[in-house]
């Protein structure tokens, strides 16, 4: 099964069209036995510098799926890389400009059913795509607790925030099973009384403005996920022709404090980027204290040529209440991903709560290449910082229910 689409410009942009086929291509599955009977999906379009408007379709420009977007979130992106010259130039060869990358010609997307045919400009096999793991915690850790007194800053370097426009958008439920990320990432806590519980809505993810890939469809329902249909309309005489419903605009609003973003962090160690997102959750009152939760996402990108695979975490996690804790395991989320060319990057979610309003994440992931060599991946530090107790109850809408009462040993 391979992906044919009429580009004009730029190597680079077939190798992310290398992803896209992993995905758009399994709408067709059962027509295997057609190996050349194609299915059109839509037609790219020029990739904007500013804002896209909610209904806009696009493919990621990491892990290939289709999605829409809901509405945008203005955030700081703090980039140790920009602080380090040597960090800049070797991430600058290992991955140019994805706004510069993305602009092309408007080019038709096909999907045809099967093919034995090797990656190339215009193909791309999906064996190796492993199905993503949902809170799992990987039993094989060890963990320790350090009363260490004062709070002190994780690092001295200051480092300026940048504004960036990120995305929630909805994930196409027929691409979810395929790709390298969890598609259950956002997830909400449950009610004071059965405060065990955590809710997720599934194929809900946040996305860069860079790694939106714009394509236009002239069908009424181009994507297929639940809450499709209830946040969105189609408008023909729009652009996009999809337009947000009141509902939309409501769940917004109700469920804002525990949807926002406004943290990113990055750095780059050997070639491999982590990128974290801190999202506070809320607070659930016990007999004997409060308890804040956060939940964070990691994505682990491959910018190098040799492939690795991840094979441990260390994390460090400090409460303002005046202690240390170490976690140590086995991989991350049950799960030791390998990180190649043709499928960089993976990622997941997990959880952490504290006994205290505030405190910090930092850690790092040990690493090994294809040659041997293993070395140790800087996770960038992130501060946990709290809300208002007065935010409300949030909402999610058709959740899923997951009983972990805490997960930031992933």
């Amino acid at each position: 099964m391979s992906l044919l689409v009429q580009v004009f410009k730029w190597d680079q942009r077939c190798r992310m069209l290398h992803r896209v086929d992993i995905l758009l291509r399994r709408g067709v599955k059962k027509q295997a036995v057609y190996p050349t009977k194609l299915a059109e999906v839509g037609r790219l379009v020029e990739a904007r510098d500013d804002r896209y408007d909610t209904g806009q379709l696009f493919l990621h420009r990491i892990f290939g799926y289709r999605g829409v977007i809901l509405f945008p979130w203005t955030a700081r992106v703090y980039d140790r890389d920009l602080h380090n010259p040597g960090k800049i130039s070797a991430t600058t060869t290992a991955s140019a400009n994805p706004t510069q990358q993305n602009r092309t010609k408007e080019a038709t997307l096909r999907v045809k059913a099967n093919t034995s045919a090797t990656p190339t400009a215009a193909t791309a096999q999906s064996g190796d795509a492993p199905s993503s793991a949902a809170f799992e915690a990987n039993a094989a850790e060890s963990t320790g607790t350090t009363n260490v007194g004062t709070a002190s800053q994780v690092d001295p370097k200051e480092v300026k925030g940048k504004v960036q426009t990120f995305y929630q958008v909805l994930i196409d439920t027929r691409d979810c099973p395929y790709i390298r990320a969890q598609t259950e990432a956002v997830t909400f806590l449950g009610n004071q009384d059965s405060n065990r519980s955590l809710y997720a809505i599934p194929g809900l993810d946040y996305v860069a403005h860079e790694d939106i890939m714009p394509y236009s469809s002239s069908e009424k329902s181009p994507l297929q996920h639940e809450l499709f249909d209830k946040f969105l309309t189609h408008a023909p005489d729009a652009d996009p022709p999809f337009v947000g419903q009141d509902t939309l605009k409501a769940w917004q609003e109700k469920n804002h404090p525990w949807l926002d973003m406004s943290d990113v962090h990055k750095e780059t160690t050997e070639n491999v980027r982590i990128t974290v997102i801190p999202f506070y959750m809320g607070c659930r009152e016990t007999p004997a204290s409060s308890v804040y939760w956060w939940r964070y996402c990691i994505r682990l990108e491959n910018l190098g040529e040799l492939s690795v695979q991840l094979r441990e975490r260390h994390w460090r996690i400090f409460s303002l209440s005046g202690t240390l804790e170490t976690v140590r395991g086995r991989g991350v989320v049950g799960q030791e991903p390998i990180l190649s060319p043709r499928l960089p990057a993976f990622q997941y979610s997990s959880h952490v709560s504290l006994q205290a309003p505030s405190g910090h994440m930092w850690g790092t992931f040990r690493l090994e290449r294809e040659d041997g060599y293993s070395f140790d991946c800087k996770i960038p530090p992130f501060s946990l910082e709290s809300k208002p107790d007065d935010l409300g109850t949030p909402t999610p809408a058709t959740p899923s229910t997951h009983d972990k009462k805490r997960d930031d040993s992933d």
